[in-house]
């Protein structure tokens, strides 16, 4: 089934964005996320912007739907790239945001979160990080107020974000299949151990050999 629009999810990481991607992928999108963005970690934050906006232009005639980092920081550019795109916004909490993020990134840095937040990880930055996430919300939801046939906003805590709300918005029918849930607290340590030795091999390899496996 043929996608109808983009359609760009908006809410920052650790709401519920990998369980959008998969209900959106049961829809018939082709959804693009924080993968493709994976090659950029080594770029330093201060060059992450042009970086990400070339990246993320590369990518949109390959995929209907965009979520997780760092599609959200980019609603300002898809609005204007993607005439017609629907647009949902998830927020939860702060707090239980914020005791998600430091759950799953802890200490460990990363250039992306350095160019969107500021600090590189999110223990003893939480207020940081909760600024930024609280002032991303503000923008958006100012940004598309009087666009409703083009915005949706839900909330993950109030048990708002459900195939009813989703499949109205985009035109779908609802299926009949329970709403997907995907990356467990369980799941994410698991690949950020993973992806931490993996960064630890890949320093430790000749510069030569690093190059090879490119």
């Amino acid at each position: 089934m043929a996608a109808k629009h983009k359609v760009i999810g908006v809410g920052f990481q650790k709401t519920g964005t990998s369980s959008l991607g998969l209900a959106l992928e049961k829809l018939g999108y082709r959804v693009a996320s924080y993968d493709q963005f994976r090659g950029l970690l080594d770029v330093a934050p201060a060059d992450m912007g042009p970086a990400i906006r070339n990246r993320a232009q590369e990518l949109l005639e390959h995929y209907d739907a965009f979520k997780d980092t760092p599609w959200p920081i980019l609603f300002r550019e898809l609005d204007e790239w993607l005439p017609g795109a629907k647009f949902i916004l998830v927020t939860r909490d702060a707090d239980r945001w914020i005791r998600s993020v430091v759950t799953d990134f802890g200490g460990h840095p990363n250039p992306m979160h350095e160019y969107i937040y500021g600090v590189g990880a999110p223990l003893g930055n939480e207020e940081a990080f909760v600024r930024r996430y609280e002032a991303h919300n503000a923008e958006v939801i100012e940004h598309f107020k009087h666009r409703p046939g083009d915005f949706l906003h839900l909330h993950l805590d109030r048990g708002e974000v459900r195939w009813e709300a989703i499949c109205r918005f985009l035109g779908h029918p609802v299926p009949d299949i329970p709403w997907p849930h995907a990356n467990t607290a369980k799941d994410k340590r698991w690949l950020m151990r993973r992806m931490w030795l993996k960064s630890q091999i890949q320093r430790r390899l000749p510069a030569w050999l690093r190059g090879s496996r490119a």
